[in-house]
C-alpha cells in the first residue's frame, strides 16, 4: 500500500472524550438555536476528571437520556469554571494610546479617531495563560504557552496559527514589537513540543496545523526591527515545521504533460473522528454515511478543511454545494503551495543572514522547484489564474496531470501566488493576472469575494475575509505596476470603508464582511458571526499604514 494511504491519527484524551459527552448532553438538554458546542470543550474542570465523571454519571436522566435543565446547570456550575476563565486579561507593556509615528498618512480626523480605537483593541484581545493551566494541565483543554497571547476574539478565546500573521501585521503598525515577538515565541514552543504549529492552542487542535505563515511572521518582525537574534532562535523550529509539511501525508508527486515530475503539498489532518469542538455538528453531517470507514474518511476531510483555514467552502467539495462531498485531501491547493514557496524563500534568507550558506542554497533550490511545479500544475493560461488541482485517487504513488482535473471555479485563492516574489516580480505575468482579477467577478462593492458560489458556507460568496484582501492587495502593490497599484488601492479603500461603516453601526470589529453590500458584516457557516477581531483589526491598520486616508476623501458607502 502506498505511503499516501497510511491513515495517521492523533490519539484523543480522556478529558476530551468526556467533554464531548458533556457537549452532547448539553445539546439534548438545552437544545436552542444559538447553542455553541465549543463552549463545552473549553470549560476547565474544578476537580479531577474521575470525580467529575462520577458526578456526571449520577445525574438524573429523562426517558430520552437527557438530563433535566436545572440539574445540568447545577452540575456545570459546581464542577466547571467558565469557558475562557483559564486566560486572564493582560495589559500589554508596549501599548501606548497614540504611538509615535502611528499611521502618518491618515489625515482624515474621523478615520484617524477610528484607527486609534482599532489600535486600542489590542488591549482587549491581550491575555496570558493562567497559572492554573501550568499547575494542573489535565484539568484544561487550553495548552500552556510561555508568552503573552493575542486572541482573535469572541468564541475564539485561544491563540490561532494563521490569524496570528495578520494580528502581527497590525501590532507592527501599532509599534507593539514585544507583543508581536511573544506570539512568535509561543508558536515556536508548539513546534518544540508537537513538531508543528497547531491549528490553535487547545488539546483538540493537536491533530492538524493551519496555513504555514510562521516564517512570514518572523520575516515581517525582522524587517521592522532588524532582530537577528529572533531569526537565529527561529531557524531550527522553521526547519522542523518544514519537515512536517513535507512528510508523507502532506507530500504528493505529480507527473506533468511534459513528462516532468513535481512535488507539491496538500492539507491532511491526522484525525478520523468528529472534531471535539464541533462534535454534534460533525456527527449530524456524517449521519448520511452508512459505513464506519466512510464516516471516518468524511471526518478526516472535515478536519483537513479546518487545517486549510477555509472551513468550509465549495472549494473542497467534489459536487458543490453538497457538504457530504467534502474531499479536502484530494485537492492540491494553490495557496498552501504559495505559502510553502514563501517559507522556502524565508528560510533561505534567514539561513543566509545567520551565515548558514548551504541551507540557504538548498532552500533557494527548493523554491525554484516549487515555482516550476506551480507553473506546470496550477497555472491556467486561458484563465490567467492558478487553479487548484483535483486528484482522481489519493492512493497513487505518482499522479498523472490531466487538464480537466484543474478546478475551473473562481476563488480568491486562485490569485494568492501573486503575494510571492517569484510571481509578483514578473511584470508581464502580473499584467495578465490583473486583467483576470478585474473580470473574475470577485471584485465587489465592499472588497474581494471568497468565491462566486453562495453555498451558505462561510468561505464562499458573499463573504470577504481580511487575509484574502490583504494578500491580494500586497501582491498587486509589490509588483510595482501602475495598474496593479491602482487596483490594490481601490480594493483597500472599499475594504477599509466597509469595516469603518460596520464599526460605526455596531461598535465592534467583525470577523468577516458581506462584500456584496458595503457596511454589512458576513454570515453563514456553523457559528454565529464573531467580533473582536484579530485579523480584521490587523488588516485595517496595515492598509491605513500603506495607503493612508486623505482629509478630503469621504468615508461612506
Amino acid at each position: 500500500m502506498a505511503s499516501h494511504c497510511v491513515m495517521a491519527v492523533t490519539p484523543s484524551t480522556p478529558l476530551l472524550s468526556f467533554l464531548e459527552r458533556l457537549q452532547e448532553t448539553a445539546f439534548e438538554t438545552f437544545a436552542h438555536s444559538n447553542f455553541d458546542p465549543k463552549t463545552y470543550v473549553d470549560m476547565p474542570l474544578k476537580s479531577a476528571l474521575t470525580v467529575t465523571e462520577d458526578a456526571f454519571q449520577k445525574l438524573p436522566r429523562n426517558a430520552n437520556g437527557s438530563v433535566p435543565v436545572e440539574d445540568l446547570k447545577r452540575f456545570i456550575e459546581a464542577y466547571f469554571e467558565g469557558a475562557g476563565d483559564d486566560l486572564v486579561y493582560r495589559d500589554p507593556q508596549d501599548f501606548v494610546p497614540e504611538p509615535e509615528g502611528f499611521l502618518p498618512k491618515v489625515n482624515h480626523p474621523q478615520v484617524r479617531a477610528w484607527a486609534l480605537q482599532v489600535h486600542s483593541l489590542w488591549k482587549n484581545l491581550s491575555r496570558k495563560i493562567s497559572g492554573a493551566v501550568k499547575a494542573q494541565p489535565d484539568l484544561h483543554t487550553l495548552l500552556p504557552l510561555p508568552g503573552s497571547v493575542v486572541i482573535p476574539g469572541s468564541r475564539f478565546r485561544e491563540v490561532y496559527y494563521w490569524d496570528s500573521y495578520w494580528v502581527i501585521r497590525g501590532l507592527l503598525a501599532s509599534k507593539m514589537h514585544d507583543t508581536a515577538k511573544a506570539i512568535v515565541t509561543n508558536l515556536i514552543s508548539l513546534i518544540d513540543k508537537y513538531g508543528f504549529v497547531l491549528n490553535g492552542a487547545r488539546a483538540y487542535y493537536t491533530n492538524r496545523s493551519q496555513p504555514p505563515l510562521l516564517s512570514a511572521m518572523i520575516y515581517e518582525i525582522y524587517n521592522s526591527t532588524g532582530d537577528l537574534e529572533l531569526v537565529k532562535r527561529s531557524l531550527p523550529a522553521l526547519l522542523k515545521e518544514y519537515e512536517f509539511w513535507n512528510s508523507d501525508i502532506h507530500k504528493l508527486t505529480i507527473l506533468d504533460d511534459q513528462g516532468c515530475t513535481h512535488t507539491l503539498n496538500r492539507y491532511y489532518a491526522k484525525w478520523d473522528k468528529p472534531r471535539p469542538e464541533s462534535s454534534i455538528m460533525d456527527k449530524a453531517s456524517a449521519s448520511n454515511f452508512s459505513s464506519v470507514s466512510e464516516k471516518q474518511q468524511f471526518y478526516r476531510e472535515l478536519a483537513s478543511a479546518a487545517e486549510s483555514g477555509w472551513d468550509f467552502s465549495t472549494r473542497w467539495m467534489r459536487n458543490p454545494p453538497n457538504f457530504t462531498t467534502l474531499a479536502t485531501t484530494s485537492v492540491i491547493p494553490v495557496d498552501l503551495n504559495a505559502f510553502l514557496l514563501g517559507m522556502e524563500l524565508n528560510i533561505a534568507l534567514f539561513a543566509k543572514v545567520t551565515g548558514d550558506n548551504s541551507t540557504a542554497e538548498r532552500f533557494l533550490e527548493n523554491s525554484d522547484l516549487r515555482k516550476k511545479a506551480m507553473d506546470s500544475i496550477f497555472w491556467n493560461a486561458n484563465k490567467k489564474q492558478w487553479l487548484d488541482y483535483w486528484l482522481s485517487s489519493t492512493c497513487e504513488e505518482v499522479h498523472v496531470w490531466k487538464n480537466e482535473h484543474q478546478n475551473q471555479n473562481v476563488f480568491a485563492s486562485n490569485f494568492v501566488p501573486l503575494w510571492m516574489k517569484p510571481f509578483y516580480s514578473d511584470t508581464s505575468l502580473v499584467s495578465s493576472v490583473v486583467e483576470s482579477l478585474k473580470t473574475s467577478g470577485l471584485l465587489r462593492d465592499a472588497g474581494v469575494a471568497t468565491s462566486l458560489t453562495d453555498s451558505g458556507q462561510q468561505w464562499d460568496f458573499p463573504n470577504g475575509w481580511a487575509p484574502l484582501q490583504h494578500m491580494l492587495v500586497e501582491g498587486l502593490l509589490k509588483s510595482g505596476l501602475k495598474e496593479a497599484r491602482l487596483l490594490a488601492e481601490e480594493i483597500a479603500i472599499r475594504w477599509v470603508t466597509t469595516n469603518y461603516i460596520v464599526y460605526k453601526k455596531t461598535g465592534v470589529m467583525h470577523e468577516k464582511f458581506d462584500v456584496e453590500h458595503c457596511g454589512e458584516f458576513g454570515g453563514g457557516g456553523e457559528y454565529v458571526p464573531q467580533t473582536g477581531f484579530g485579523w480584521s483589526n490587523g488588516v485595517v491598520l496595515a492598509f491605513l499604514e500603506e495607503f493612508g486616508w486623505p482629509e478630503d476623501r469621504n468615508i461612506e458607502c
